[in-house]
């Protein structure tokens, strides 16, 4: 019988979960748009289950033009209005403006380092408390949770999967070998 990980045992009929557990959760991401999907995701998931966030993360890509940092960036008064009326989101003025400035945060960051990416690698690796330091400095709404599950989820801090999970070995196969110190 194949062992998962402790969190996707708790819910065997979830599917959610389970596609996101299998093919997402610690899996390296590369291009800056995604990761910054991940962070926004990350912040919207705070106070509210992860499954909330999976059933509506379409629905997130769609409302946050595909998460395309440089167009965030530019978001005006009435695209928060509009993200603030949106259902199909979360719909929390401090989670839909940390969003946009985060996005602009991204882009003075590229400036400087090339990428989100670049900054990300730079800084890698630190504990998680001086990343939380780092990420609070930098960004808005990123407490402590929020920075370890974006950081675990993206591969950049250890523990998304347990040692005898099967997607354990597929993560570590793709982490850089710099990651793995």
């Amino acid at each position: 019988m194949t062992t998962y990980c402790d969190y996707c045992n708790s819910h065997p009929d979830d599917t959610f979960n389970k596609k996101y557990h299998d093919t997402q959760y610690g899996f390296p991401l590369k291009d800056d748009d995604e990761l910054f999907e991940r962070l926004v995701l990350e912040i919207n998931q705070a106070g509210l289950s992860w499954i909330t966030i999976l059933k509506k993360a379409e629905n997130f890509h769609k409302s946050y033009s595909g998460f395309k940092i440089e167009k965030i960036a530019k978001y005006t008064e009435k695209d928060r209005a509009r993200l603030l009326d949106d259902a199909g989101i979360i719909r929390n003025r401090l989670k839909v403006n940390a969003a946009i400035v985060n996005a602009q945060k991204i882009l003075e960051l590229k400036k400087e380092f090339g990428s989100f990416k670049n900054w990300l690698d730079k800084h890698h690796p630190l504990t998680k408390d001086e990343w939380t330091k780092l990420f609070k400095k930098t960004f808005v709404f990123t407490g402590g949770e929020i920075v370890n599950e974006f950081l675990m989820s993206t591969g950049y801090l250890p523990g998304a999967h347990q040692p005898d999970c099967p997607v354990y070995k597929k993560v570590a196969s793709l982490r850089p070998a710099w990651m793995k110190k």
